[in-house]
C-alpha cells in the first residue's frame, strides 16, 4: 500500500452499515474534517428537481464552465448528501471548469432501488430541459463507488429508452455487482473502509435483500454495453469492487465503447479523501482533467 495512505488508515472511522444512522453521522463528520474548498470562482446554488418527491441538487458553475457532470456521491447507497459530496463535487468543478450538478438521491434502506435510481434519471431530463440555463450543451454523468454504479445504471437507461444523450461517463471505483463473485469481492475481507461484509451489508440495503431485479439495479448484469457513451473506469488496487470495474471497462471495450481505464496501485476504496498524500491529489487531478476533454471533444 502507498505509505502516505497507509499512516492514514487508523483515523478511518468504523462503518459496517448495520447502523445506517449512525454510520451517516460518521460519514458527516468525516466529511466536515476534510479541508473546505475554495469556491470563490464558482457560482454554488441549490435547486430541487420537481418530482415524486423532489430531488434536491447543489450545481457548482465556475466562470467559464463547458459542458456539465450529474454528480453522484458514494456511500453504499446507505450515507451521503450534498454536505458530505461538498469537497468533491467543488474540487471536481474547479479541476474540469464543467459546472457540476451533485445530486442529493434517496438512501436505503428507507428507500430501497428504485428510488435512488430514478431520482438520478429525473434529474438528467430536468438537466437536458434546462441545458441552455445550465450551460449544458453536453452532459456528462459520473460517480464514485455507489454513485459510480448509479451513473452507469444511468447511462443503461437513456441509451434503451432513448432519453437525453450523455457525451461521458466518469465511473470511480463503482460498484457494479451484487453478485460478489469476482476474486478482489471473495478475498478482500479486511480492506480499509470498504470490504466484503460492507458492500454485503450496502447491497442488502439497496437492494432489500433480493437478487439485482435487473441491469438497472447492478449494470454488470447487463448482457449487452453496445451503444453506451465513453467511459473513464478508475480502480483501486485494495478495493472490494476492482475486479468488477476492471472487468466491466474491458466488456465496454469488447462491445465498441471508446474507454480509458486507470487501475491505481497502492490505493484503497475511498482513499481519495486523503488530501495529502501525493496519489490522491493526482487521482483528482485526473479525474478533472478527463472531464475536461470529454466535455471538449464531444
Amino acid at each position: 500500500m502507498d505509505p502516505e495512505l497507509e499512516a492514514f488508515i487508523a483515523l478511518f472511522p468504523a462503518a459496517n452499515l448495520v447502523d445506517p444512522i449512525a454510520d451517516r453521522e460518521k460519514l458527516a463528520k468525516l466529511a466536515m474534517a476534510v479541508p473546505r474548498p475554495d469556491t470563490s470562482a464558482m457560482e454554488v446554488e441549490d435547486r430541487t428537481v420537481p418530482g415524486e418527491p423532489g430531488v434536491p441538487v447543489r450545481i457548482y458553475r465556475p466562470r467559464e464552465a463547458r459542458g456539465a457532470i450529474i454528480w453522484l456521491h458514494g456511500g453504499g447507497w446507505v450515507m451521503g448528501d450534498l454536505e458530505t459530496e461538498h469537497p468533491w463535487a467543488a474540487r471536481l468543478a474547479e479541476a474540469s471548469d464543467a459546472t457540476v450538478i451533485s445530486v442529493e438521491y434517496r438512501l436505503a434502506p428507507e428507500n430501497p432501488f428504485p428510488a435512488a435510481f430514478d431520482d438520478v434519471y429525473a434529474v438528467l431530463n430536468w438537466t437536458a430541459d434546462h441545458a441552455a440555463e445550465l450551460g449544458a450543451d453536453r452532459i456528462a454523468i459520473g460517480g464514485h463507488s455507489a454513485g459510480g454504479g448509479l451513473a452507469a445504471a444511468t447511462a443503461l437507461r437513456a441509451r434503451d429508452e432513448g432519453g437525453p444523450r450523455i457525451c461521458f461517463q466518469l465511473l470511480n471505483q463503482p460498484g457494479l455487482d451484487d453478485r460478489q463473485e469476482s476474486w478482489s469481492a471473495r478475498n478482500f475481507t479486511d480492506t480499509p473502509w470498504m470490504n466484503r461484509a460492507k458492500i454485503t451489508a450496502a447491497w442488502g440495503h439497496y437492494l432489500a435483500g433480493k437478487p439485482a431485479p435487473s441491469p438497472y439495479a447492478a449494470p454488470s448484469r447487463a448482457t449487452d454495453l453496445s451503444g453506451l457513451p465513453p467511459a473513464y473506469m478508475a480502480s483501486a488496487e485494495f478495493c472490494p469492487n476492482r475486479d468488477e470495474n476492471i472487468e466491466y471497462a474491458l466488456r465496454l471495450l469488447q462491445a465498441g465503447v471508446s474507454v480509458e481505464l486507470h487501475h491505481w496501485p497502492g490505493t484503497f476504496h475511498g482513499s481519495q479523501a486523503i488530501l495529502s498524500a501525493e496519489v490522491s491529489r493526482r487521482q483528482i487531478d485526473e479525474l478533472g482533467g478527463v472531464l475536461r476533454r470529454a466535455l471538449a471533444e464531444s
